[in-house]
């Protein structure tokens, strides 16, 4: 069968897909929104199939429209990566790179990794998947981000997990707090007040769980949130203390929040980057990927 669209096409049908708006699309296409909806009709026509369902308000995939999205990415990306490859990644093609994260890594690390990657790659648009640590997995192992930065997979026989830093949990409460006068506490002392604590399926409250476990006096939550993130915005509403990975906590000139270590016992995880082994990186991942070894170096050079 002869094929009967081009490289403009499947540009387009990625455009709605992804916004689920014909008009928007087209504009972002820089085409007419008559000229964008003869690009679609022609792709589908070629295709002999139904790429998207239309109503007034939306525009949504087909079944068979989802698979060949997901598709028309891939050879979308891996065409970016070869043009970024001949051309460097400075060049005027914009090129994409995914990275998928648990959420406690992302405000006082993984943005400042990306601040610096966008000082040397202003061109490389970036998309950061937030998500718990299981799903961080399984969105790396089906291609889904380029790489991820996650505290667990290094048991993943189809990823190659690389360690970057171990940090510790540590108490956070408010300055105004009574544990804030304290030099370090003791999951037993933080037991004395209402605890703010993570949900079961995240992968903090299993570490916590397993560590923790025999542990007397340990701490029972009175509050509960599905992420980092969400337990330290409600210990600034001075609702409570919590226990937190360090790399999650602002930094000490904080106003409001601040850490102490936690002992008896000290727990630990270990942060690092999940790629799929064996499967090479477009020249623009890459270059972010490498970056997190700097950046990890830089603060581990850092006071405090």
């Amino acid at each position: 069968m002869a094929i009967n669209f081009d490289l403009n096409d499947l540009l387009a049908f990625r455009a709605v897909a992804e916004l689920s708006n014909f008009r928007k699309a087209a504009e972002s296409v820089h085409l007419s929104q008559p000229a964008f909806s003869r690009r679609i009709d022609k792709l589908e026509q070629a295709l002999g199939v139904r790429l998207l369902e239309r109503t007034t308000r939306r525009v949504t995939l087909t079944a068979v429209g989802r698979d060949f999205e997901r598709k028309v990415r891939e050879l979308l990306d891996e065409l970016d990566a070869t043009l970024l490859g001949i051309r460097g990644v400075a060049a005027t093609r914009m090129g994409e790179v995914t990275v998928a994260c648990v959420p406690s890594t992302v405000y006082y690390y993984l943005s400042q990794v990306i601040r610096r990657y966008h000082e040397r790659c202003p061109k490389v648009r970036v998309k950061v998947l937030d998500a718990s640590a299981n799903e961080v997995l399984a969105a790396v192992a089906r291609g889904e981000a380029d790489f991820g930065l996650n505290f667990i997979g290094a048991q993943e026989g189809e990823l190659e997990f690389k360690p970057l830093v171990e940090e510790r949990f540590v108490a956070a409460c408010r300055r105004d707090h009574p544990l804030a006068k304290l030099r370090r506490v003791s999951w037993a002392q933080l037991g004395d007040y209402d605890y703010i604590s993570v949900g079961r399926s995240s992968g903090n409250r299993v570490l916590l769980d397993q560590a923790l476990a025999g542990v007397p006096n340990r701490p029972q939550a009175i509050y509960e949130a599905q992420h980092v993130t969400t337990t330290l915005g409600l210990v600034e509403a001075g609702l409570g203390v919590a226990a937190v990975p360090s790399m999650a906590m602002p930094g000490p000139d904080h106003p409001l929040l601040v850490s102490l270590p936690l002992v008896d016992p000290v727990v630990t995880r270990k942060v690092g980057l999940i790629r799929r082994r064996g499967r090479s990186l477009s020249p623009a991942a890459q270059q972010l990927y490498d970056l997190f070894g700097e950046v990890k170096a830089s603060r581990r050079r850092s006071p405090g």
